[in-house]
């Protein structure tokens, strides 16, 4: 199904990217188990998800995908790096196009306070020194 929002979320364009990147569905030698879901309303929820800062248990059933699928083929589709593949497709067509200007950037980072140990460097130092 490719409404008004999938075809925002996900445009041609980019499927046409991703798609040659996701791994092919392998049926299982004893057969059974059910039909596979389409690879695009799969990709499409998923982005919904990670662009919308919704909850995985939040998705709307609007896009024909549970969310066990959903989150079972993102965790796949991660393992298999096709998140990262992407990011380097999209980042050479781009510069090839000579779309990407690196002249301002963003860093992003996390700072954390580290605690102190009792056993810190310097009660460790005066304990070697005496």
């Amino acid at each position: 199904m490719v409404d008004e929002l999938s075809l925002r979320l996900v445009p041609d364009a980019l499927w046409e990217i991703v798609e040659p990147l996701i791994p092919r569905f392998v049926s299982r030698p004893q057969g059974g188990g059910s039909a596979p879901v389409d690879d695009r309303a799969v990709f499409t929820a998923i982005v919904y998800v990670l662009t919308s800062g919704c909850a995985w248990r939040h998705l709307p059933p609007s896009f024909g995908v549970t969310v066990p699928t959903a989150h079972r083929r993102f965790t796949t589709w991660v393992a298999a790096g096709v998140f990262e593949r992407l990011h380097g497709e999209v980042l050479d067509r781009l510069g090839g196009a000579g779309e990407l200007d690196w002249s301002a950037a963003i860093l992003d980072a996390a700072s954390v306070r580290a605690k102190r140990h009792p056993m810190s460097f310097g009660c460790q130092a005066a304990a070697f020194s005496t």
